[in-house]
This record gives C-alpha cells, structure tokens and sequence, in this order.
C-alpha cells in the first residue's frame, strides 16, 4: 500500500508555529504539489473570511486534495473554546465548528478539534469543562452528521490542555459523544509525550482514526528527531488508515525546507517497510 501525505498550509497569516507555509496561497499551493505532496490541510480561523470557489480552483489546478479543516486559529486568535466559563463564547465556539461544515463537505475534508476544545479554567471544575465538552461535541455531531462531514478531535499533550491527552481518553470521549461522524486525530508529537507506545495506541485507535499528523519528537519535520517512523506508519497501515499523513511541524529551518526534508523521509521511510514480500 501507499499513504497519501499532505502538509498544513494557512489561509492567513497566523501566529501559530507549527503551520509550515502562510502567505501567497496560490504560490504556496504550486510549491507544495511540486514537491510531491498530495494534499493541502488547511488551517482556517474563519470560513467567512476565505472564498470557497478559489480555494477550489487553486488546490484542483494543481491536482490536490484537501483531507482536512484546522480550526486551531479560532483558539490562537479568538480564544474560543468549548469549555470557556462564558457560555457565549462557547455558544461562538460551537457556531465556529459549524460554520466549517458546509466548506468541508464540498472539499471532502474532515474537520479538525484541536485546542478549540479549550483548557479548565481557573474555577471551573474538571468535571464541568468535560461535560461542556461532550455538550459541544455531541451538537456538533448532529450537524456533521446531517451533512454527512466527519470531525475529529485531537488528543494533545498535558503541557497544553488537561482535556483529552491520549488515545484512551479520546476514545472514552468518542464514546460518550456517540456519533458515527466523531473520531480522533493522532499526532505523532504529542503522541510521543502521552503514549507509552505510539504503535500500540495507533491500533488500539483502529478505525477511530480519522485523520493524522506527522512531527518529529522535537516538533521538527519526520527525520529531524529520534521517532521510529517505519515502526509508526506500518502500524497506521496495520489499522487500514485510507486517509492522509499530514505534516504539521514547526517551518524550520524554514517552511521550504521542511516540507522538502519531511516528505523526502516519509517516501523514503514508506519504501523500506512496504517492499514486496
């Protein structure tokens, strides 16, 4: 088999780090196509504030896909989450996953919770930042699901958020929130922080695994630290995975190089474990 392998690309210029290419989309587009890549994921704070058709335009000229929506920049930019003690940011937060819907059912793409999820605020309990969060997710799934869109949630490491660090909380949370159209996104760097094993946790995922990003230990691009990306993606193909492997690392040292580097070494690392047998 062969995976497909995509790489973030902002809509606007964000002040997250780890988006490997902001500014002139277009341009950027024709650049990561003739790398090699297959798809673009695309980090959108608003869908508002983009135009749909020449997104369209621009990724289908160059022959690439769009496997999933960030929504990451409504947390950097806004500070809107799910578990905010104000219900009207949270109410915002919801709207926000929403809006995204529509665009990602004409792209094919999946939906991405990361820290849009939000972290436990001071004086509000563990318990209540969890209930809010099932709250979110399941009116959210509602919607994905009468659109037929998929949404995922990424687990993130403890350092960021106390909501939902590995694979067992997210697929507890899976359960609870109950919907065919919810699942996971695994990142292999946060991964290497909460996993005792990254391959053990990928299988134990299975078919809740809706999308999935690549960074090294340092958050560099694949190659760049000490992960065993053979031991990774043979045990993502184990799971029957038909998504994309998507790089989301840090544009160092700088998004270019990083983008060449990382897809060089996936193709690379792909080739030796997938050898006909």
């Amino acid at each position: 088999m062969g995976f497909r392998y995509s790489v973030v690309l902002s809509t606007q210029v964000s002040s997250f780090d780890a988006v490997a290419f902001t500014g002139d989309f277009e341009a950027n587009v024709a650049d990561i196509a003739q790398m090699g890549y297959d798809g673009v994921e695309l980090a959108i704070r608003d869908p508002r504030l983009v135009n749909a058709d020449a997104i369209q335009r621009v990724v289908g000229a160059h022959g690439l896909g769009v496997p999933a929506i960030g929504t990451g920049q409504a947390w950097v930019e806004e500070r809107l989450s799910f578990t905010d003690p104000d219900p009207d940011i949270r109410h915002r937060a919801v709207e926000r996953v929403k809006s995204h819907l529509p665009l990602a059912k004409e792209l094919g793409a999946v939906v991405i919770i990361g820290l849009l999820r939000g972290i436990v605020r001071p004086g509000v309990s563990q318990e209540q930042a969890e209930s809010w969060l099932v709250g979110a997710l399941r009116e959210c799934a509602e919607e994905a699901s009468r659109l037929g869109v998929r949404f995922a949630l990424e687990p993130i490491n403890r350092y960021e958020t106390t909501l939902v660090n590995n694979v067992a909380q997210g697929l507890e949370l899976v359960d609870k929130v109950g919907s065919e159209s919810f699942g996971l996104l695994l990142d292999t760097f946060h991964m290497n922080i909460e996993e005792p094993s990254i391959e053990d946790s990928i299988r134990t995922a299975g078919d809740r695994i809706f999308h999935f990003h690549v960074a090294d230990s340092n958050r560099w691009y694949p190659g760049a630290g000490h992960l065993d990306f053979g031991a990774i993606l043979r045990a993502l193909a184990d799971t029957g995975y038909q998504g994309y492997v998507s790089g989301e690392f840090l544009p160092l040292p700088d998004a270019r190089t990083a983008a060449m580097k990382g897809i060089e070494y996936l193709k690379s690392v792909e080739a030796s474990i997938f050898v006909t047998e």
